[in-house]
């Protein structure tokens, strides 16, 4: 699968995670939801920061891109250490996981819709190709792995 392709899917299932959590009434549930989009992210921002950034950011059209993105990726890793100090019955619970969903949701919309274009007009697909694999080994090594510990 193509780097992209494999962003995109990552984006997917955190996006479902997210109505799940917005769906539910039950704590322990969303609790449980709460704590796979921490370690999704987690694993995505970091595989992404490790593998795709610096490969996309060697073409000076993108470098201001990327900066973006690491910021957008610091504001959601702050976002999800207030959200892990919260008990989740509560409505700043709520509000803050609205708030990290939103903050998601302007990310992946400018990854998407900005850079994504950008990257398919600037790298041909074989370099995508290898790009995809080289996320996914990284990624590979983080399965069974706790958040905490990256």
């Amino acid at each position: 699968m193509n780097a992209l392709d494999l962003l995109i899917q990552d984006h997917e299932k955190v996006k479902k995670l997210f109505q799940e959590a917005e769906q539910t009434t039950d704590h322990t549930q969303k609790t449980e939801l709460f704590d796979r989009i921490d370690t999704e992210l987690a694993i995505h921002a970091e595989v992404e920061e490790a593998v795709f950034y610096p490969a996309v950011e060697k073409h000076e059209k993108l470098k201001e891109m990327v900066a973006e993105a690491r910021d957008e990726h610091e504001e959601v890793e702050e976002l999800l250490l207030e959200i892990e100090d919260l008990a989740t019955e509560g409505t700043e619970f709520d509000s803050k996981l609205t708030a990290l969903k939103e903050t998601v949701e302007h990310h992946v919309a400018e990854e998407e819709g900005e850079m994504f274009p950008k990257v398919r007009e600037l790298f041909d697909a074989k370099i995508l190709e290898q790009l995809g694999k080289e996320l996914e080994s990284a990624k590979g090594k983080h399965i069974g792995i706790d958040k905490d510990d990256l």
